[in-house]
């Protein structure tokens, strides 16, 4: 009996000390190792480093470029700087469960083939997640190439500023992502904001792009969402393409220069309450080849022409609109009548001098924002040169006092009497105050193509 005691006994011990080794190990890998700001260090811990450890980087500066092929975390609160050696990427993360938080990364190389960029989550890599960094002066900013569901969050990318705008790298770039989440970046300077081409289910939200070509860029980019961002000062806010099934919503372009929103062959996609205004633009909005669109609840305020809808746009909804102080609110040319209101509910126009005699919020008479000579002029630019004219005026006049002459074009029958209203918060209000882009004052960029090269 007392040896069968003893048995029990050793097995219990042996049992304690087993657990005890594994939660030292499991303790052991999950504190951080502090690694020292020296030449060499950090390829040495990341080398020597376990699958799930913390590596925590001293303050100053770490020598580059690393590259991240397993479950590692890598720390600087805001005080550890990675440099590269001007080649390649600084940091590669092509492992899973990576995270690269609280970093300055700067040093990359200036080839765009390999797209040389400041951090490149890797064709493999999943679950990566990029938060609160600074990313500055690389070539790209921050680039995920072919990964799955990565996070891009609350990082700060300041591109180059040393070339032309067109040969720039992207602050952030995507291809063939699925899952990426790109959202409470501040991103200025380099090419497009971000640019996404041939992926599929991202989302990008809540991010500020200033001092750009594109603040958004979509390229074969289908089910994803762009929402709550806020373009200031760059040449184009929104410019999606030869895509579909987006949805475009909550978004402010403020003071940018040739357009706020443009749909080139994009399709069956929904922009609902975005906000496009600032006196530079040349258009708020640009429908290019694009069908079956819900456009509504959007305010086009102060461009030179509201919406350009050409190139055969079929079958799109346009309802609910705040056309406000834009010199020409509409620019259609065909001779097809196409009507702007759906389900009794039209748009609201700056310029329609209407009464609401029963109170119901629609205009009592429909509104057509272009006549006969709109379409003369556009198509026939020599025109111009008789706007003043007599016999201009009394066309125009003819057509007000005999409607069934007026052509084809755009007809809102439920035009509404109230525009959408949609806010602006005090410091984002105070940023379009304070923007002062360099072509907007003639400088270097100011005669950039924002469409050459996209």
């Amino acid at each position: 009996m007392a040896s069968c005691d003893r048995f029990a006994l050793m097995a219990t011990v042996a049992l304690v000390i087993a657990t005890t080794q594994a939660w030292a190990a499991v303790t052991c890998a999950m504190a951080p190792r502090t690694v020292a700001a020296a030449s060499g260090e950090l390829q040495r811990a990341i080398a020597q480093a376990a699958h799930g450890d913390m590596l925590l980087l001293a303050p100053g500066r770490h020598d580059g470029p690393v590259r991240l092929d397993r479950a590692i975390r890598i720390e600087g609160n805001g005080q550890a700087e990675i440099f590269g050696n001007g080649k390649g990427s600084v940091i590669v993360a092509e492992g899973d469960d990576i995270v690269i938080r609280g970093l300055t990364v700067s040093g990359s190389g200036n080839d765009h083939q390999p797209i040389d960029s400041g951090i490149f989550v890797a064709k493999g890599a999943k679950n990566v997640l990029v938060e609160e960094n600074r990313i500055v002066g690389n070539l790209h900013g921050i680039t995920v190439h072919g990964a799955y569901d990565t996070v891009v969050r609350g990082n700060t990318v300041i591109g180059r500023r040393d070339s032309r705008m067109n040969d720039r790298g992207n602050g952030i770039y995507v291809w063939n992502a699925p899952g990426t989440i790109i959202e409470n970046n501040d991103v200025r300077y380099g090419r497009d904001g971000i640019f996404s081409n041939y992926s599929k289910q991202n989302i990008f939200r809540n991010n500020v792009f200033r001092d750009l070509r594109f603040a958004v860029h979509y390229m074969y980019t289908n089910d994803s969402e762009v929402t709550g961002n806020i373009s200031v000062g760059n040449h184009l806010g929104y410019a999606l393409m030869f895509s579909k099934n987006i949805k475009v919503t909550g978004n402010l372009s403020l003071k940018d220069r040739t357009h706020g929103i443009m749909l080139n062959y994009a399709n069956s996609s929904i922009v609902r309450g975005n906000l496009v205004r600032g006196g530079t633009h040349e258009k708020c909005t640009f429908i290019y080849n694009a069908h079956k669109n819900a456009i509504f609840d959007n305010r086009f305020e102060g461009c030179g022409v509201g919406i350009h809808f050409t190139a055969g746009s079929e079958r799109n909804t346009i309802s609910g609109n705040a056309f406000i102080g834009n010199r020409h609110q509409v620019k259609y040319v065909g001779t097809k009548t196409v009507e702007w209101s759906a389900d009794g509910r039209g748009n609201y126009w700056s310029d329609h001098a209407a009464f609401d005699l029963d109170g119901n919020g629609r205009a009592d008479t429909r509104f057509k924002p272009n006549d006969l000579m709109d379409h003369i002029l556009w198509s026939q630019p020599a025109a111009s040169l008789l706007l003043g004219s007599p016999a201009v005026q009394l066309v125009r006049w003819s057509q007000q006092a005999f409607p069934a002459i007026m052509p084809g074009g755009v007809v809102d029958s439920q035009p509404l009497t109230q525009p959408v209203v949609i806010a602006v918060a005090d410091h984002v209000a105070e940023l379009e105050r304070g923007v002062s882009p360099n072509w907007l004052k003639g400088g270097a960029n100011a005669d950039v193509d924002a469409l050459t090269r996209h």
